[in-house]
Order: structure tokens, then C-alpha cells, then sequence
């Protein structure tokens, strides 16, 4: 199984972990376990987009896209969007939350550990040889 094919399945189950969490935990719990889970999705689709990345790029990479869209929050930018467009809401969120930059950090080290294991994984997985011509038969 490819690196891509990993990326996208671990895209597919982040976003049905959150929309789980959602449905069945409220508060503290949601929200910040939501957060972690925003940032495991960047760090998924980096990979998805770049398969060689490093872990550590990675995670670096999705950390500071999620830091930068908390701190846009403190203009009006994100809540005007976000009034508009739930797609908006969903990505940009509305209000700055100190809190929130932590649980991001969760997130992408949960990814890159995940990215770095399953990396070490794929890469040790035997390469398929074709037959000598000689044990054919065997």
C-alpha cells in the first residue's frame, strides 16, 4: 500500500473522528480534542499532497498553518466568513482561543509520530522479486 493511499485513509478517519467526537462528547472535550484532530488532518494531507515529506516538515508545516489561522481570528476576518459560510466556520473558525494553540501542537506531534511510524513501516516491507528463471517450477 502506498504512502498516498495511507494518507488519504488517515485523512478519511481524522475527519470521521472529529465528526465522531462531535456526536457523542460536548465541552472541553470537543473542542479541544478537535482541535488535535484539525492539525492531524493537516499533517495527513500534507503527506497526501507530498509523500516524501519528512515527519518532522510535516508536522511543522500543519502547526504553523493551524497557529496562523488562530491568530487571523484575532481580526474580523474569520467571523465574517464564518457568518456566511459554514465551510468557512469549519476551516477558519470565528474567535481566538489562547488554549486552542496547545492542543494544535497535540495534534501535529501525534501526526509526526504517526507519519514517522508508518513511514519506517512502509519502507521496511519487502520488495517483490520476480522468479530466477531457474526455480520456476518450484
Amino acid at each position: 500500500m502506498g504512502t498516498r493511499l495511507v494518507a488519504a485513509g488517515a485523512a478519511v478517519l481524522t475527519v470521521g473522528a472529529g465528526l465522531g467526537l462531535r456526536a457523542v462528547a460536548a465541552g472541553s472535550a470537543a473542542k479541544y480534542g478537535g482541535d488535535a484532530l484539525y492539525t492531524l488532518l493537516l499533517v495527513a494531507l500534507a503527506v497526501l499532497v507530498a509523500p516524501r515529506i519528512r515527519p518532522l516538515v510535516a508536522a511543522g508545516s500543519a502547526l504553523a498553518l493551524s497557529w496562523a489561522v488562530e491568530f487571523l481570528q484575532l481580526s474580523h476576518v474569520p467571523a465574517e466568513l464564518a457568518a456566511r459560510s459554514t465551510a468557512a466556520r469549519l476551516v477558519l473558525g470565528s474567535t481566538f482561543n489562547a488554549p486552542d494553540l496547545f492542543w494544535y501542537a497535540v495534534g501535529a506531534a501525534v501526526g509526526g509520530l504517526v507519519h514517522g511510524a508508518v513511514g519506517s513501516a512502509l519502507s521496511r516491507r519487502p520488495v517483490p522479486y520476480p522468479p530466477h528463471p531457474l526455480h520456476q517450477g518450484e
